[in-house]
């Protein structure tokens, strides 16, 4: 059946108490929520990062365990559920508390699943938001059957376990990538055992650029791969999601480089400034992408891992004011540790056979998601 959430539930819309009154926050009584606290999937929230006091109580919006929240100002339609005890959240946050019986996981669920909705209702480009009104009057599908309910969530949730175990090995692998670096060449930065030098110094950095799009001669049919910065991951790029033609190359400052080039997203939005990928291919890129040629000066397997372990450092570097952006100078006068070029190799086949494991892992991963998404669909579209 199709329900508005406030036929099935009370929604409360989250406060903060003053920040000027030190004695709602000189204590760690009730666990205070924004929504940094909210993950991508449906988190159980049993702690947070910022507290209030029993003493702002009254000036606080506070719910008990098995409600939901959602997150309705910027990242619209994250979903945690108070699992443990009591807690306040900001106003960034909704509570739904349902006074229909269901199960409070299955309307997590349903809510998961419409988050792409929720996100169109969201009255705003530059800040999204969707308001306590918008959020009560909006529709879901919902089994009533309390036992299928249950059933899917046992379902739904074990897939979700599979998909969180198969995510914390990836991480596992990347660490173990980090950690055989330290034993190899100890602290990447104040490293008195081996030389920094400038990228510059040790091979050369071009940036790419976008034919018109206007003009499909440039893009129809295209055969070289283009990449965009939002492909660059620390991943390894073997195709792209798109291609341009001789002709768009010829008329745009687009350049092909070659396999094993390293590349650097100089802007973009969100975490991308400062991400990398290895080339396995020949392409062209953006000219928001800093592409470090191969150099027989490094070992280009070693230099991208090294960027990567270098993200934050490489990040803070940008400059600019509301959005700020690396440029080639930059990226050109990063300085690289440099040990023999041996041990970059040793070690670059050390990250190339942990990589097996983790394409093998991510495979399994893309799998699980896939049966996940069907799922999702099947139960909630």
């Amino acid at each position: 059946m199709e329900v508005s959430l406030k036929e099935i539930s009370k929604i409360v819309t989250g406060n903060t108490p003053s920040k000027k009154n030190k004695d709602y926050w000189n204590s760690e009584d009730i666990c205070f929520i924004k929504p940094d606290v909210i993950g991508s999937g449906i988190d159980s929230i049993t702690t947070s990062n910022e507290y209030i006091s029993n003493f702002a109580s009254s000036k606080a919006r506070i719910v008990d365990r098995n409600t939901i929240l959602i997150t309705c100002i910027g990242n619209i339609g994250r979903i945690g559920i108070v699992s443990d005890k009591k807690v306040a959240f900001n106003q960034q946050i909704n509570a739904i508390i349902p006074d229909y019986k269901i199960n409070i996981r299955y309307l997590a669920y349903v809510l998961l699943f419409s988050q792409p909705r929720l996100n169109a209702l969201a009255n705003s480009a530059v800040v999204p938001i969707v308001n306590k009104t918008q959020l009560g009057n909006f529709k879901v599908k919902i089994n009533p059957n309390l036992e299928s309910q249950r059933k899917i969530v046992s379902i739904l949730d074990k897939i979700a376990k599979i998909i969180k175990n198969q995510t914390k090995e990836i991480e596992h692998l990347d660490e173990l990538i980090k950690a055989r670096f330290v034993e190899m060449f100890g602290n990447l930065k104040h490293n008195k055992k081996y030389k920094y030098k400038k990228i510059s110094e040790l091979t050369d950095v071009i940036s790419g650029g976008t034919p018109n799009r206007k003009n499909e001669s440039y893009w129809q049919n295209g055969t070289i791969p283009w990449i965009k910065t939002t492909e660059l991951k620390n991943n390894r790029i073997f195709s792209t999601d798109e291609c341009i033609t001789t002709l768009g190359l010829e008329h745009s400052s687009a350049k092909i480089v070659p396999p094993h080039t390293v590349l650097i997203a100089m802007y973009g939005q969100g975490k991308t400034r400062a991400m990398t990928a290895y080339l396995e291919t020949s392409a062209s890129t953006n000219q928001a992408c800093a592409c470090i040629l191969p150099s027989s000066n490094i070992d280009s397997e070693y230099l991208w891992q090294y960027l990567i372990l270098s993200y934050h450092d490489l990040r803070s570097r940008a400059k600019g004011g509301n959005q700020p952006n690396l440029n080639s100078q930059i990226i050109k006068n990063f300085e690289i540790l440099v040990p023999p070029i041996s041990l970059q190799n040793e070690f670059a086949n050390f990250v190339q056979q942990v990589d097996k494991s983790k394409v093998a892992v991510q495979k399994s991963l893309d799998e699980t998601q896939k049966l996940y998404d069907s799922l999702m669909q099947e139960y909630f579209g």
